[in-house]
């Protein structure tokens, strides 16, 4: 059973549609590894199309690159949208997209990968080592999808850079501002693990517990207007 805030779903039509609305790796809170990402992709069946809609704080980047991979390897088409905000591994996960689109109001950041270590100063010198082997693998990918250069990417990451819907289209992070989500405004995850997360993000809207309760809401109110 997948956490409530990923779906994956056959829409016919040789079409499937994947929520990921969560974090990337398992955690206390829930959360989807890699392992069964790619189970809940494979029981997608025989699709020439899927939609992924990203709404994610990032997670797991071992996870999250492991599911970029997945996405790549399939043969349908990956059309992806960016509904609320692909932060962190979740940003490596939409460059996997044929297409990439993001709503208006939504917010893309890529920064350098974490990690905690414990031990002796070898022990420490390894993890270094490891956190600049990742960092190396992920800005080829941003190099890949973006025609950046890599020192240029590199320092974006550094930088911890976040980008309005307008700022990653222009810098080639995605590739069209679709309309306004309603999830868009809906932001339930901790964001200070990041230095400076936009101010939309951190206060002012009214954060959704999850997917379903978003559209619990809408149901809600379009029962309500036909009672009336």
């Amino acid at each position: 059973m997948t956490a409530p805030n990923i779906r994956f779903l056959n829409r016919g039509n040789k079409k499937g549609e994947i929520w990921l609305y969560d974090q990337v790796g398992e955690g206390f809170f829930g959360g989807m590894s890699a392992k069964k990402f790619n189970e809940e992709l494979n029981k997608l069946g025989q699709v020439d199309t899927i939609n992924l809609r990203i709404n994610s704080p990032g997670g797991s980047v071992f996870d999250g690159v492991a599911i970029y991979n997945a996405l790549q390897r399939h043969p349908a088409r990956l059309e992806v949208d960016v509904d609320g905000i692909a932060a962190s591994i979740a940003s490596v996960i939409a460059m996997a997209g044929d297409e990439i689109r993001m709503a208006a109001k939504s917010f893309m950041m890529i920064h350098d990968p974490y990690g905690m270590a414990m031990g002796n100063s070898v022990d420490m010198r390894k993890t270094a080592d490891l956190l600049d082997q990742i960092k190396g693998t992920i800005v080829d990918t941003y190099v890949k999808r973006t025609g950046q250069t890599s020192a240029d990417v590199a320092q974006m990451m550094a930088d911890e850079t976040w980008f309005t819907a307008a700022d990653a289209v222009q810098q080639g992070f995605a590739d069209v501002i679709t309309d306004e989500q309603r999830v868009a405004a809906c932001y339930n995850f901790d964001m200070s693990k990041f230095k400076h997360p936009p101010k939309a993000l951190v206060g002012g809207a009214t954060p959704a517990r999850d997917m379903a309760a978003v559209k619990i809401a809408a149901l809600g109110k379009r029962i309500a207007a036909t009672a009336a």
